[in-house]
């Protein structure tokens, strides 16, 4: 398993752990679960962090 994919459902398993319920629960996981995707994308090296915060590779 990729560190996308354990990043993602470590993300949404602690979601549902924190908020345990109804429609603001769902929101939370899956807003935590994105978050966990994301990060899991910039572990495995998919994603540039740095393309976002205004530091290029081209400096």
């Amino acid at each position: 398993m990729s560190a996308t994919r354990a990043g993602m459902f470590v993300g949404l398993i602690l979601g549902v752990a924190a908020a345990a319920g109804g429609l603001q629960g769902f929101f939370v996981a899956l807003v935590l679960g994105v978050l966990g995707f994301v990060v899991g994308r910039v572990l495995d090296g998919e994603l540039d962090v740095n393309q976002f915060v205004g530091r290029g590779r081209d400096k």
